[in-house]
């Protein structure tokens, strides 16, 4: 059994699971429902479905609730004023509440062919069918808002409550059909801590040479959602070797975590695989990751990861050679060793008192130096780079008239 807590027994009465537990405890946002209603009194079956059902019923609110439909995309963009075509290709419209929030409605739709990455998808299913094109059984519950009542066809309010994650039907069809569902089997685990069913995990242990025709930036996003999520780092990155994902896509992976386990709300997912393993801007880069995080995994690189002691004068060169990176290889330093570094107080004083560490807080610019016949160019710039070293050991020099005086003493 997984950390889960549930808040109530829907078992009773010999009804669906889940039935008595939605009528106590379970509060869908009226905007939701309000969607059901206009598409049932159009003849349309409509259903709650997706992760924010399976949160729900774990007590772990704050996912977006999105509906099933039996109404095609058409049909949804007439009946609704305000929407937006966020998948019409797989049937999936955005309906705009009257506070212009977005909740996706799809039409029942099931598989017709797949290539491991995409899949071609057939309107006019049922609940049932769509239900089982899903990936596990704990994302494969539906709940009816107007009658309030649960379809549990496969079964994934026991796995819930046994704290498994469990493919719905054959578990290797399900991974060929999308082989990203590995890498999402074990973000579940990690975040839920559950344990993966056995057949299941062999199938996804199988089948882990397939993640290398997946996209990288799909495969980025769940390895961010997974550093976001899990309750245990160790686990994941275990999870991650074992499946075979971090042979297909993060080599520099440590087989081990090395790092203190850090609360979810500190994580930062640039830091994190940069603690994660060796060479984080290889591995960003191979992620396609944005250029800025990229650009933040290569001064953490570049580093120095520490001054050379925690006096101010090397804590401030220390600032200045690392420049923006500074507050990121705090952060690296507390994710590894679980506590703030010891020059960490030193920084946050030599802040404190505005002390120079970059040419911009010198009391005087390049203007100035001009004024007293330094040619524009790098001899400028040479003269800007000593007297910041001067103002990084004396912090006390650093005003306009001392500075103009070295800058004549030294020409």
């Amino acid at each position: 059994m997984g950390a889960a807590s549930f808040v109530g027994d829907p078992d009773a009465g010999h009804r669906e699971p889940g039935a008595d537990l939605l009528r106590q405890r379970v509060d869908l946002p009226a905007e939701v429902v309000a969607i059901a209603q206009r598409l049932e009194d159009a003849g349309f079956e409509t259903w709650a479905v997706g992760g924010a059902l399976r949160d729900l019923l774990l007590d772990e609110g704050g996912s977006d609730v999105d509906l099933a439909t039996a109404a095609p995309p058409e049909v949804v963009q007439r009946l609704f004023r305000h929407t937006v075509p966020v998948g019409l290709a797989h049937g999936t419209v955005g309906v705009l509440d009257p506070d212009r929030r977005l909740h996706e409605v799809t039409t029942f739709r099931h598989d017709v062919a797949t290539d491991g990455r995409h899949a071609i998808v057939q309107f006019g299913a049922s609940l049932h069918d769509d239900l089982a094109r899903r990936d596990f059984t704990i994302n494969a519950i539906a709940y009816h808002p107007i009658r309030k009542e649960w379809a549990d066809p496969f079964r994934g309010y026991a796995d819930l409550r046994a704290g498994v994650v469990r493919a719905v039907g054959n578990p290797a069809e399900r991974f060929r059909e999308d082989y990203l569902r590995i890498l999402r089997a074990i973000r579940f685990a990690a975040r839920f801590d559950f344990e993966i069913e056995p057949v299941t995990w062999s199938a996804a242990v199988a089948a882990a040479s397939g993640l290398s025709g997946l996209s990288a930036e799909r495969v980025r996003d769940e390895w961010f959602k997974s550093l976001g999520s899990a309750r245990s780092l160790p686990r994941l990155v275990r999870l991650w070797h074992e499946a075979g994902a971090a042979r297909s896509w993060l080599p520099e992976l440590h087989p081990d975590w090395p790092g203190a386990d850090i609360a979810p709300a500190e994580r930062d997912p640039v830091l994190l695989t940069a603690v994660a393993g060796s060479a984080p801007d290889v591995a960003l880069r191979r992620l396609r990751a944005s250029n800025a995080e990229i650009a933040r995994a290569e001064a953490i690189v570049a580093g120095p990861a520490a001054p050379a002691s925690q006096d101010p004068s090397p804590v401030r060169r220390w600032l200045a050679r690392v420049g923006d990176a500074a507050d990121d290889l705090l952060r690296v330093h507390r994710y590894l060793r679980g506590e703030d570094p010891p020059w960490a107080g030193v920084v946050s004083g030599i802040r404190a008192r505005g002390e120079a560490t970059t040419r911009a807080g010198l009391a005087l610019t390049g203007s100035d130096l001009l004024e007293l016949g330094l040619p524009a160019g790098p001899e400028l710039g040479a003269m800007l780079d000593r007297l910041l070293g001067a103002v990084l050991d004396d912090p006390g020099l650093n005003t306009r008239e001392r500075l103009l005086e070295m800058a004549r003493s030294w020409r």
